[in-house]
């Protein structure tokens, strides 16, 4: 199937407008794209008529263009129609985001969808989503424009069952500074799947990272799904719900997936190289992680810190998750003392972490990540910067990137996310290292670099 209608379309028809209540969700659907996106936008409705001044049209044959993507959003018996005239019509693609099939327990029409598509070989995500996302190019969620917070454009790819849980992310994204390439909710997943997706993925030159929220599989896809993603040559991280047997039942009422095991799942994800994130905020730390580098590391750690308590904390977090913070050779630790300022000379403790105390100044960090970043027995530099220290600047994050730029080693930074410390914070980031909002969130993006390894 050729998926380049739905996440690249420049022409979109949105079925089902109403014409008396404009805060239906097709009409949501049109006045966004209409207004804020490059996609040309059409009305659909068997009543015709005019809608913001635009003609609205009975069907979608009637349509004057060629459609690459139709956005069905019609009650659920009226569907298999809808997408009998868009495959009639040659419309590319659609997006059906109405409810009403598997999830409740109409299968049959459901199924009705598909065979029609396979005959056709029709690509439709859905039904039960909110479809898809494509940073400046494409927006079919429902959400009124003026409630979505959205990330700004980068090489993360999204993909989620559910639609919720989709936008919660985006928001979440944009807060941590993470760039979506893509974001679909694919619902009940009743043609394309997971591993439709991933291989699209794999092959799109915008997407660096695919993200996966998994309610569950069908009877033995996720043996192909695991297979399929190990053999992806870009990361695959999974964060799966349906772990309980509440979730389980929960999962079945949402989009009538089997939740299987998820022991056995998870374990097989860990031996075939699959990154599992077993919560939101290992999610977004991976993702955020990943973005930036995709070279695996063994988990060697180097701790930065004007702060002794803090250096202590990451030490703890990182034995936590079996990350290892060797020691400094004394040789080693003298050649750092040596290129520290004269405040920090004599109190610094350099045995790792690396508390140059509260009186270093930039060129303090800058001294201690460069000799760091040359040890072999390190292979991640976590910096844990407070801003709030006399001695630090604005422009150290930058200067510190630099250091990255030229020797190659992973550095991860954690800076508290606070308006005043934004200078900072973009001084890593728009040079490509990752910032993470608290002490662990870094050593969880550590964590990420030594879990993504090639099995």
């Amino acid at each position: 199937m050729d998926f380049r209608p739905l996440f690249q379309p420049k022409t979109m028809a949105v079925v089902g407008v109403s014409l008396q209540n404009y805060q239906h969700p097709a009409n949501v659907i049109f006045n966004k794209n209409h207004l804020r996106y490059p996609v040309k936008v059409f009305a659909v409705n068997p009543r015709g008529g005019l809608l913001q001044g635009e003609t609205v049209f009975r069907k979608i044959s009637d349509i004057p263009e060629k459609v690459d993507l139709a956005v069905i959003a019609v009650r659920a018996e009226h569907v298999p129609e809808v997408l009998s005239e868009c495959i009639e019509s040659g419309t590319g693609a659609a997006a059906v985001i109405s409810g009403g099939f598997a999830e409740i327990g109409r299968n049959d029409l459901q199924e009705t969808l598909v065979s029609m598509a396979r005959e056709a070989d029709f690509p439709f995500i859905g039904p039960n989503c909110l479809g898809i996302y494509v940073p400046a190019i494409v927006d079919s969620f429902f959400l009124p424009i003026e409630r979505m917070v959205r990330p700004e454009q980068g090489n993360v790819a999204v993909i989620s069952q559910s639609g919720g849980i989709l936008v919660d992310h985006m928001v979440k994204f944009r807060e941590e500074g993470i760039g979506l390439s893509l974001g679909v909710s694919i619902g009940n997943k009743a043609l394309i799947r997971e591993i439709d997706l991933l291989e699209y993925l794999d092959a799109d030159p915008r997407t660096g990272v695919i993200a996966f929220y998994i309610e569950g599989f069908g009877r033995g896809e996720g043996r192909d799904f695991v297979l399929t993603a190990s053999r992806c040559s870009k990361p695959v991280i999974v964060i799966k719900s349906g772990k309980t047997p509440g979730g389980v039942r929960a999962v079945s009422s949402h989009t009538a997936s089997l939740a299987g095991d998820y022991e056995v799942f998870s374990q097989v994800l860990a031996q075939m190289g699959v990154v599992e994130a077993k919560d939101e905020l290992e999610l977004i730390s991976f993702c955020e992680s990943l973005s930036c580098y995709q070279r695996p590391i063994e988990g060697k750690i180097g701790i930065i810190t004007g702060s002794g308590g803090h250096g202590a904390l990451a030490v703890d977090v990182c034995s936590a998750h079996g990350l290892l913070v060797p020691g400094l050779k004394a040789q080693e630790q003298a050649k750092i003392r040596q290129d520290l300022s004269k405040s920090v000379r004599d109190i610094a403790s350099l045995g790792n972490p690396l508390d140059l105390t509260g009186s270093a100044v930039d060129e303090d960090f800058v001294a201690a990540a460069a000799h760091l970043s040359k040890i072999p027995e390190i292979d991640c530099v976590l910096l844990l910067l407070l801003p709030y220290l006399p001695g630090i600047s604005s422009d150290l994050g930058a200067r510190l990137s630099n250091i990255y730029q030229k020797e190659g080693k992973v550095l991860i930074a954690y800076v508290p996310h606070v308006e005043k410390y934004r200078m900072l914070i973009e001084g890593f980031e728009l040079n490509g290292v990752p910032v993470a909002h608290s002490i662990e969130a870094a050593v969880l993006m550590a964590e990420a670099l030594r879990r993504c390894q090639p099995c």
